[in-house]
């Protein structure tokens, strides 16, 4: 409206020097909610809850990038076996290319709330080359099984770094794992 106030236009009331809207108390009080965290978990607890996350959860988001094309961010099905994770995916698949081209990659697991982030280094196996178990522990938790199509490969995943927290108040103690060695 021209000369005139919009709907979003704040009422600056005579006698104050406010320059915005007033926020309500509700809104205010609902702020001071958001650090009333629960207790920070020692890192032993976190350890385990890092590792049952990893034997029951059964998706992952992977990020890869090469240096010729965009990165991708994209949800695998997973199983945790000898340390390392285990995907399988079509060959032909953008991720494969960029695992193939530069290994390093980032897995999550979980919402946002209870995170897991593993700087990983990924291998490209084909569907036939598992090492003993892998091929087995994939087949059982996931309920299909990929091996021997030549149109599929496996990914390994061995972990390098391992992040893991719920809240703000764990961030100082996030690091889990350095160089894939376990700090705790």
């Amino acid at each position: 409206m021209p000369g005139g106030r919009g709907p979003f236009t704040p009422v600056v009331r005579p006698g104050t020097y406010r320059s915005g809207p007033r926020r309500p108390r509700r809104l205010i009080a609902s702020l001071r909610c958001v650090t009333d965290y629960p207790p920070a978990r020692e890192a032993g607890q976190r350890k385990r809850d890092a590792l049952r996350r990893l034997e029951t959860d059964e998706d992952a988001w992977v990020s890869s990038a090469s240096g010729e094309g965009p990165p991708r961010l994209v949800p695998l099905s997973f199983v945790w076996h000898d340390e390392q994770l285990w995907m399988a995916t079509k060959a032909k698949n953008p991720t494969v290319r960029n695992l193939r081209a530069q290994g390093a990659c980032w897995v999550a697991l979980g919402p946002t709330r209870d995170v897991v982030l593993i700087e990983s280094t990924a291998e490209v196996i084909a569907s036939d080359g598992l090492p003993d178990g892998a091929g087995e522990a994939f087949a059982e938790k996931l309920g299909w099984d990929p091996r021997g199509r030549d149109t599929w490969v496996f990914l390994a995943f061995r972990p390098r770094r391992m992040l893991v927290w719920r809240e703000v108040n764990e961030l100082a103690g996030r690091e889990l794992m350095r160089d894939g060695v376990w700090r705790v």
